[in-house]
């Protein structure tokens, strides 16, 4: 009676993980659409769009929002992989980091629009050398943020085999039967 309350309660049922197919392929078609909203942004003159020869106001807006759509495509395709099971502690930590790198980046790209900059209010913003540092730190947590999120899977084969081992060699279950 004993035993089979114990292995009811450790059972565990193995049911295939089926992932949203839809909002994995909205996430991928926003995170292209972000991705070539912000393309347009940093580099205009790819699609032969470029007027200036600085990165002035209009194109850090423009990549910032780029980077926005591109960043919510992301996310939703990376939660959609975590369908049917528990958010782990480790990717919402990443969603925290997305989102941190994120305003970082918004902080660093507008910074003469603040009044952080070092071209402050006459003069024209320019995206210089510290907003692209800051920038590309913004960048760097997103990144790690999005490896966290990536759910990670245990070897299943490891688990079968050490629960298999583990049954003869259990002193404890072994003194009581």
């Amino acid at each position: 009676m004993l035993t089979e309350l114990k292995s009811a309660a450790t059972a565990t049922p193995t049911l295939p993980i089926r992932y949203s197919m839809r909002r994995i392929r909205l996430g991928l078609g926003l995170t292209l659409v972000g991705f070539l909203i912000f393309l347009v942004g940093a580099r205009p003159d790819v699609f032969l769009l470029d007027r200036s020869p600085v990165i002035g106001f209009v194109q850090i807006a423009v990549f910032i929002v780029g980077l926005a759509i591109l960043l919510m495509g992301g996310y939703l395709s990376l939660m959609a992989l975590w369908k049917g099971q528990r958010i782990s502690i480790a990717a919402d930590i990443g969603q925290r980091l997305v989102a941190t790198g994120y305003v970082v980046s918004v902080f660093a790209g507008m910074a003469d629009v603040f009044g952080l900059g070092s071209h402050v209010f006459p003069k024209t913003p320019y995206f210089g050398m510290w907003q692209q540092v800051g920038f590309m730190f913004g960048q760097t947590l997103m990144a790690i943020g999005f490896l966290l999120m990536i759910p990670w899977k245990p070897n299943q084969n490891r688990a079968s085999t050490e629960s298999e081992t583990d049954k003869g060699k259990n002193p404890i279950a072994s003194n009581i039967s």
